[in-house]
């Protein structure tokens, strides 16, 4: 997810008849973050790097196979980005990539984190720098990953149990 100055606005509650200000930046400072969820243990990794690219991705997935629980197997959910599909990434041995269809967003529960992330932390905000974009990004990704509930609320897909037993 990119965040930085020239960020979005959402909706915001206001009594009838205001207009209330939201700021907006020109500037173009940006960070990407990087972002991967276990909705059945309410937990993440996470990572805030400057660009979006091979290297990034590959310290993305270093970090998730860091968190993955002893003695499982992580399946991480990818779009067809660029960086997501290079050949150059060298995939752990605990994980396993997962490409979804062409322009099926709905179908990766993290696509839903960023969406709440943006509307409870990251929106309606002005960055003074860098370093402020980094640090706002990082709060409220461990302020995210201190509410398991939200996580699995957020990311739990009815269709990625059908058909296991019990």
């Amino acid at each position: 997810m990119r965040v930085g100055q020239k960020n979005g606005l959402v909706r915001q509650w206001a009594r009838t008849g205001t207009r209330p200000r939201q700021p907006k930046d020109q500037r173009y400072d940006s960070a990407y973050l990087f972002g991967a969820i276990c909705p059945e243990r309410g937990t993440g990794a996470g990572l805030v790097m400057p660009f979006a690219e091979t290297a990034a991705m590959q310290a993305h997935l270093a970090e998730i196979s860091r968190t993955v629980a002893r003695g499982a197997h992580g399946v991480v959910l990818l779009d067809r980005a660029g960086w997501h599909r290079s050949s150059n990434l060298t995939i752990p041995g605990n994980l396993s990539l997962l490409y979804l269809p062409a322009r099926s967003p709905e179908l990766n529960p993290v696509e839903n984190i960023w969406q709440y992330l943006r509307q409870n932390h990251l929106s309606n905000r002005v960055f003074a720098d860098y370093e402020a974009i980094t640090e706002s990004c990082c709060d409220a990704w461990n302020r995210l990953l201190d509410q398991p509930w939200t996580i699995m609320s957020i990311g739990l897909r009815q269709w990625a149990y059908e058909g296991q037993s019990q």
